[in-house]
Parts: C-alpha cells; sequence; structure tokens
C-alpha cells in the first residue's frame, strides 16, 4: 500500500484564503486556486461613460455581500468600453465587506462544480469571472455553465455569482441557415428548438449591461483620466493627436 500511494499525486494543498482574488489553474491535471498576489486595482470612479453600468452593478454587488438576493451579470459590447474594468473595480470596492473573485478561463468551465464545492462553505462571498467568454458548438463548458446558473440538484450556493463579459450578446454563434426553420434539408425536424438551446445560456442571466463603443470626445475624456491616473496631468494638443 505505502508502494501504490507513493505513486498517486500528492493531494492538492488547501487554497490560501487571505488571497482577495483567485485564479483557477491546472498542475498535472488538477485544479487548485491560485493566489493573484496584485490584484489589478481598479477604482470605479476611473471609469468613464459607463455611469449607468457602474450604478446597476454596484447595486447588484452591494446586494450580494448583503446577503441579500442579487443577479448573475453578463456584460457584452464592444472591446474597450470597460466591461473587464469594471468588474475589477468591484474588488477595491466590495473587499472589506467580504467581496472576492475567482477567475476562469473559458476552457477550465467544466471545473466549475469542483469550484463552487471549494467556495460554497466559505463565509466570504465569491464572483467567479469568466472573461471574453464565447462557446463554439459543442464546448463542454456550455452546459457546466448552465448548471451553474440554473442549479442541478443540489441548491446553489447563496455566496456564489457569475459575472462574464462577452463580445456575443448569445455566447454562442447562430448561422443564417439556422432560421430557416421551414426548410428540412435531411436535418433536424425541429432545427428552432436547436437554435432556442444555442441562445439560452445568456438568458440565465438575471442581468444584462450592454457597453457602447465611445464617440471622439468620450475616448479623450478615458484617455485623459488614465494619464491622471498614472500622474501625468498634461493632455496637450499632441498629447491628443497621438490618443
Amino acid at each position: 500500500i505505502n508502494q501504490l500511494e507513493s505513486l498517486l499525486p500528492a493531494p492538492p494543498a488547501q487554497p490560501d484564503w487571505t488571497a482577495l482574488a483567485w485564479r483557477w489553474q491546472h498542475n498535472k491535471g488538477r485544479g487548485y486556486l491560485e493566489p493573484i498576489a496584485h490584484p489589478h486595482q481598479i477604482h470605479l470612479s476611473d471609469l468613464h461613460n459607463i455611469d449607468q453600468q457602474k450604478a446597476e452593478i454596484t447595486r447588484n454587488t452591494a446586494q450580494f455581500v448583503q446577503g441579500y438576493t442579487a443577479n448573475n451579470v453578463l456584460l457584452t459590447g464592444a472591446r474597450g468600453t470597460g466591461k473587464s474594468s469594471v468588474v475589477k473595480a468591484l474588488l477595491s470596492e466590495f473587499s472589506k465587506d467580504g467581496l472576492r473573485i475567482v477567475e476562469v478561463d473559458k476552457q477550465d468551465l467544466i471545473d466549475l462544480p469542483q469550484i463552487t464545492a471549494l467556495l460554497r462553505a466559505r463565509a466570504e462571498h465569491f464572483i467567479v469571472f469568466c472573461d471574453d467568454l464565447s462557446f463554439e458548438a459543442g464546448d463542454a463548458g456550455y452546459k457546466a455553465l448552465k448548471v451553474v446558473l440554473d442549479g442541478s440538484v443540489a441548491v446553489t450556493a447563496d455566496n456564489i455569482l457569475v459575472y462574464a463579459t462577452s463580445n456575443r450578446r448569445h455566447l454562442i454563434p447562430e448561422y443564417m441557415a439556422e432560421n430557416l426553420e421551414t426548410q428540412h434539408l435531411g436535418g433536424e425536424v425541429r432545427p428552432g428548438d436547436t437554435t432556442e438551446e444555442k441562445t439560452s445560456l445568456s438568458d440565465r442571466f438575471g442581468m444584462w449591461l450592454s457597453f457602447y463603443s465611445f464617440d471622439q470626445d468620450e475616448y479623450l475624456a478615458v484617455a485623459a483620466q488614465w494619464l491622471h491616473h498614472y500622474g501625468i496631468q498634461q493632455f496637450d494638443e499632441k498629447i491628443s493627436q497621438a490618443a
């Protein structure tokens, strides 16, 4: 028995629960929570032109950390408009209230049952953060995420929410042929059911927030804000042109 045990991989170490944020990683086939030593410190006041989106996600997160009912959130829209940044900024706003963030890559979503099992017994409130989320047909993580959003036979954990960003409103590509429900060219009898199944994942998020591209003046205001954030007060015509 001792020889057999020596061949087996060592049990995973307990996560470092003193951290504020973690990234789900793998080592020799086993998943574990890797603490992020220096989380990206963004403040909500640093983010401009998304006041309504900030207000909605802040209200939802405040309810969550206070133990009230809150929604999973899907943030969609143009790239570079603050979808990921607003989620990261929540840590600066609510970490003192017990908020923590676990970042999970799309390919690791199949481990969500294992991740939620680790988190559900903790006193903290966790956002499982999936950045730049999208699926292709047949992705294993698609169904795993649906189970977490919907719940399974097990009760959904009250201290876990999913916040996801995506450039796709429905998270999975749709094709023109799928709209031609009256044409059955040797395929499914009810192709509309398949289309509805594809679009149903985004419907399981209780809150949708849309982000839109900035116009020129809004973009320059954002550029000036970030220069100010890094201690550069000057924003003259030369810098404006470079931006």
